[in-house]
């Protein structure tokens, strides 16, 4: 089984996530819990790339192409080879985060997402769970958070505004 956990950061995704690994792990599964943007060491190195500098470093076609190769190759080092291996691959975010993150930005960027999940990676999970947790309750755990999350706190703000 390939699960993803989706939402917000602040929504409680990682802890969800790293629950699920470990109850399932005491009950004997193999599984492998890893994360996006990253998993993978070029994927780590990519997620680096979109972090490091200025928020506006890269457009958000430039973006789109580096977290769809971080992607790729979070795939092809980590997610294929546990499945294919037989364990349960738990992944702290995958897709469906750009799809949001990126119609938040445009609501035009959400074909061009799913284009290129489809032409370049052509993997959904098995189940995703959304952590769906209140905005404000995201917005206090988030007001002191900086450069990782900088993702979520946007979406945290359009959710806020919304």
């Amino acid at each position: 089984m390939f699960i993803t956990f989706e939402g917000i950061s602040g929504a409680g995704v990682s802890t969800q996530a790293r629950a699920l690994s470990e109850y399932l792990k005491e009950a004997g599964h193999q599984v492998v819990l890893t994360r996006e943007l990253g998993g993978s060491p070029g994927a780590e190195d990519i997620r680096a790339l979109i972090l490091q500098g200025e928020p506006d470093r890269w457009s958000p076609e430039t973006e789109m192409l580096l977290r769809s190769a971080a992607r790729r190759d979070h795939l092809e080092r980590t997610i294929s080879p546990a499945l294919e291996a037989g364990k349960m691959v738990i992944c702290d975010r995958f897709v469906d985060f750009d799809r949001v993150y990126f119609t938040q930005r445009d609501k035009d960027y959400r074909r061009t997402v799913d284009m290129l999940h489809g032409h370049m990676i052509a993997r959904e999970p098995t189940v995703t769970f959304l952590i769906d947790t209140d905005p404000e309750v995201v917005h206090q755990r988030m007001s002191n958070v900086s450069g990782p999350e900088m993702f979520g706190k946007e979406l945290v703000q359009a959710e806020r505004t919304a």
